[in-house]
Parts: C-alpha cells; sequence; structure tokens
C-alpha cells in the first residue's frame, strides 16, 4: 500500500526534474520515471536563456515580446530561482551579459528597460538588427544544470529512473500523486491533440573565445543565438511546427552558421563538434491542472513550447501548492 506522500513523476526533462526538486524537497518520496535520461531529453539541447522575452509559441505570426499575464508570474519566480543558482558553480547557471535583438523596427523594448545591465545598443554593435540592448541574464548549461537538479532529487531521498509508463491509469496505480511532465509526450499519455512539436536544431561549435550571448527575439521558423558554455557554443537556432523528425539537416545546420557568422565573424573559423535536435512541447496555452484519475491526483504540467526553461521554477512551485491541497493562481487549460 502506497503512503500518501509518495510522487510519480512521469519525464525528466527540465519540467519534470524541476517539480520533483519542489515535491521532494518539501517532504514528497518522489519518483521520476522517463523513456529517456535527463541528458537524452529535449531539454539538454535547449539554449537557454532566462528572463527575455515571453514567446510561447515561436511559430506563431503574433510575437509576444513580454511576459504576457499568464506566464509573467511563473517567469518572475523562475528568474528569481535561476538568479540565486547562478552563485554555485556546480548549478550550470551563470549571469552572462550578451544582447537581445530584434528585427522589426517599430517594436519597443521599454519592458525590459528594467532588467539588470540594460543598455542599448548602437547602429554599430547591433547585429544588423534595427533593435538590440544588452542586457545581464542567467544562462544555462542545461547538460550540467539537469544533472544538478537530478542530484538534488536523490540527494533528497527520491530517485530517476528510466522506465515507460504506458498510461495515466497504470501511474494512478502506483501513486496517490502523479505529475504529467512529458511534453510531446502528453499528446498520447494525456490523449491531448491541442499538443504539437516544434522542431528545433542547433550547432555546437569549439568556443573561439566569445563570452556573450546573442539572442533573437522574433517568433518564426527561423532565428540567430548563440550561448557560449565554456569550451563550447550552442548555435541556434530553428522552430518548425509540427515536424516530428530527430535527425539534424545538413542545410539547416549550414544556414544556423550563416545567421550567426554574419552577428559574430569569428564563428566563421570554429570546429563544429555536434548538433542537436529537439521537439520543443508546444500548445495554445501551458495546461498546469489536476485531473482526477482513478483514486489519484494527476497534475499536468506540459506544453511550455520555447520557454520551458524559463517557466520551470514558477510552475514547478504551483503544481507543488496544489499537491499540498491549495490552488495557484494561474491554472491554464
Amino acid at each position: 500500500m502506497t503512503e500518501r506522500n509518495e510522487a510519480l513523476v512521469i519525464g525528466a526533462g527540465v519540467a519534470g526534474l524541476t517539480t520533483a526538486v519542489c515535491l521532494a524537497e518539501r517532504g514528497f518520496t518522489v519518483r521520476v520515471v522517463a523513456e529517456r535520461p535527463p541528458r537524452e531529453t529535449t531539454s539538454a539541447v535547449a539554449g537557454a536563456i532566462i528572463g527575455g522575452p515571453a514567446i510561447a509559441d515561436e511559430t506563431e505570426a503574433e510575437a509576444k515580446f513580454a511576459p504576457t499575464a499568464i506566464t509573467r508570474p511563473w517567469h518572475q519566480a523562475s528568474l528569481a530561482e535561476f538568479t540565486a543558482l547562478a552563485k554555485q558553480p556546480d548549478s550550470g547557471v551563470r549571469l552572462t551579459r550578451g544582447r537581445l535583438a530584434n528585427r522589426q523596427a517599430a517594436v519597443g523594448h521599454e519592458w525590459a528597460a528594467h532588467l539588470p545591465g540594460y543598455t542599448p545598443c548602437g547602429e554599430e554593435e547591433s547585429g544588423g538588427f534595427p533593435v538590440a540592448f544588452r542586457v545581464e541574464l542567467p544562462i544555462v548549461d542545461m547538460p550540467v544544470y539537469l544533472e544538478y537538479l537530478a542530484s538534488r532529487v536523490t540527494a533528497a531521498g527520491g530517485s530517476v529512473e528510466v522506465g515507460v509508463v504506458d498510461s495515466l491509469e497504470a501511474a494512478a496505480a502506483e501513486a496517490p500523486l502523479v505529475v504529467n511532465c512529458t511534453g510531446v509526450g502528453a499528446r498520447a499519455l494525456a490523449d491531448d491533440p491541442k499538443v504539437f512539436p516544434v522542431r528545433g536544431q542547433h550547432v555546437i561549435v569549439e568556443n573561439p573565445g566569445i563570452d556573450e550571448f546573442f539572442f533573437e527575439q522574433n517568433p518564426g521558423p527561423n532565428s540567430t543565438s548563440y550561448f557560449p558554455h565554456g569550451r563550447r557554443l550552442v548555435c541556434g537556432g530553428t522552430a518548425e511546427r509540427e515536424v516530428w523528425s530527430m535527425e539534424p539537416d545538413p542545410a539547416r545546420t549550414e544556414e544556423i552558421l550563416a545567421r550567426c557568422i554574419a552577428v559574430e565573424p569569428r564563428i566563421a573559423g570554429a570546429a563544429v563538434t555536434g548538433v542537436e535536435v529537439g521537439l520543443r512541447a508546444s500548445r495554445p496555452q501551458t495546461r498546469l491542472e489536476v485531473e482526477p484519475v482513478g483514486s489519484a491526483r494527476v497534475i499536468h504540467n506540459y506544453g511550455h513550447g520555447g520557454i520551458a526553461v524559463g517557466l520551470s521554477w514558477g510552475c514547478a512551485q504551483d503544481v507543488l501548492r496544489l499537491a499540498l491541497g491549495g490552488a495557484t493562481a494561474e491554472v491554464v487549460s
């Protein structure tokens, strides 16, 4: 017979592991079960920058250049957590100066004036974009960070296991609390046709000495970004709606490198060390709500699109509140 504080978290990406940390460190006995280990999830290939614009669906024609009323609390909570984590050298998180840019000249950036280190860029340093400014934000070396989160789960008495969960009913038979953090897998597991993949591809090169990030805010199938993580430079990116292929596309690789080189010529001589592909779990709205299944409560936490890392702590904290029987200010379905 299971104890009432037992929790089964399905998924070992950033949403699942962050949720597991919040539950385990609050006294729940947590098992994380996922088809792939943390370093093989889509989260592992993310950029990732925290506190920039909230672009929940990178394929939509209308850009969301600032956090929406729905996601703002999740962003604020996550930015606070990541800023604190930047003080821990083993976390993979660090505060980094860099540029946010936009190809639409009419778009203002007053919303960003409160960000740390905010400084508008002159034409000569805008990377060829009509709008650009420098800020100091946390960026995350995701493979390191996911291992850090997993270590916090196990340190709190939990476990992270590779396995298959066939159905929510089967999960509900194992624990009184189940948290569904399966990303694109929720399309089948939760029978949710609103979930769709947005394929992303990054190119990894040897860092030629770059210590600032660059991130283009524009939604759409192509955008320019690069993030320095020690000897690695993660160059991006793409956002291909409803594409399920996990195979690297050589043509996309060349396009990504060309865009990044146009902003930072030093990348032209950098050796390519890898090409990574992931499927962002997109949805018209993030799903964070409780569903009774059998005698268990299932809390859904998926559909974060291209900003799963930036929403992770805020969403996980709301999952914890729901797990403890409380209400959350933003339950989106």
